[in-house]
């Protein structure tokens, strides 16, 4: 078990999370041609308008779907429906953490390949002062609020049935990931209500600002996402953790260089070792780029089995996957 992890310190992890990403990815968005099903209570955005070929579906919108039962039915019997499609969900979540966000969700994918690509295009890449991080990082929490109380409200009779599934509607997965089975069918604006062109025309704003935003800045979509506040909501008790030794930190900053969310944290707190913040997404990039032995951890269950290391950070240096410095 030793020996094993030896050599995880050593892996080059630039080039292990690009080929687990590009798996994953097609195993969610092309797995039901393969006759995968991991069913519909996945904490990723496998999106279910891409109908037939993903390999599994998000929960968030059974989610939406549930909570607009008319009240007398969502209070009722029927309500532990409800229950076991949220304990469903939250044991797919224990078991890795958000690494489902930063190895698994195909949105996330994309936007590291706009990534890539604004690199090779030497492009510049923003960050956000600490007053835009703190104000950005509210939203996605007014967002999960919201996708909560809407179809509340539907279900009380309040709002128009019209407004279906209202998060999966503005989504940026609802058009973007059946792009990739060729399917452009909801590249639209529904005009059939007020309700349907509102929320359809606002998906096509914010498709606009995933791709925009995404080129100028890292994960930026990930600032925004409800999936990620409502997983960091119940992320304690949750197997994979990131832990941090402050005597270790000798505060470089080179894990604030490649964090794709511009979390300071990660650099300047040395005295919570339990380092993940709510915008982390477990991409483990700080620990393969710190080079202080066993300042920055990956644990599951408790055991260490990723951890920083100087001859992990001089190999990885060496073969050109060291930081990446930001651009002012």
């Amino acid at each position: 078990m030793r020996s094993l992890k030896g050599r995880f310190d050593l892996i080059d992890w630039n080039r292990f999370r690009f080929w687990f990403q590009m798996s994953c990815f097609l195993l969610l968005v092309y797995g039901g041609y393969w006759g995968l099903e991991l069913g519909k209570h996945l904490p990723t955005f496998s999106c279910i308008y891409n109908t037939g070929a993903r390999g599994g579906a998000c929960y968030l919108s059974i989610l939406q779907h549930q909570m607009a039962w008319p009240w007398e039915k969502l209070f009722s019997a029927a309500a532990l429906v409800i229950l076991t499609g949220f304990l469903t969900f939250v044991a797919w979540f224990i078991a890795i953490n958000k690494l489902w966000c930063g190895l698994i969700c195909p949105l996330g994918t994309i936007q590291d390949w706009m990534t890539a690509l604004r690199r090779r295009l030497g492009v510049r890449y923003g960050r956000y002062t600490i007053g835009q991080f703190r104000v950005l990082g509210q939203i996605k929490y007014v967002l999960l609020a919201l996708m909560f109380l809407i179809p509340l409200g539907i279900g009380a009779g309040w709002f128009s049935k019209d407004m279906g599934l209202p998060f999966c509607m503005i989504c940026p997965a609802r058009m973007i990931i059946p792009m990739f089975d060729l399917n452009f069918t909801h590249w639209t604006i529904d005009f059939s209500s007020t309700s349907k062109m509102v929320l359809t025309s606002l998906g096509m704003v914010v498709v606009a600002l995933f791709f925009v935003g995404g080129f100028i800045k890292k994960r930026f979509f990930c600032f925004f996402c409800p999936m990620g506040a409502f997983m960091y909501l119940i992320s304690k008790p949750a197997l994979l953790t990131l832990k941090k030794d402050g005597d270790k930190c000798t505060r470089c900053g080179d894990c604030y260089n490649v964090c794709d969310m511009d979390i300071r944290e990660i650099a300047d707190d040395v005295t919570n070792p339990r380092i993940m913040m709510d915008d982390c997404t477990l991409c483990l990039k700080c620990v393969a780029a710190c080079p202080e032995p066993g300042a920055l951890k990956a644990n599951y269950a408790g055991i260490t089995f990723f951890e920083s290391t100087e001859a992990g950070f001089i190999k990885r240096s060496q073969k050109g996957v060291g930081l990446e410095q930001p651009k002012h």
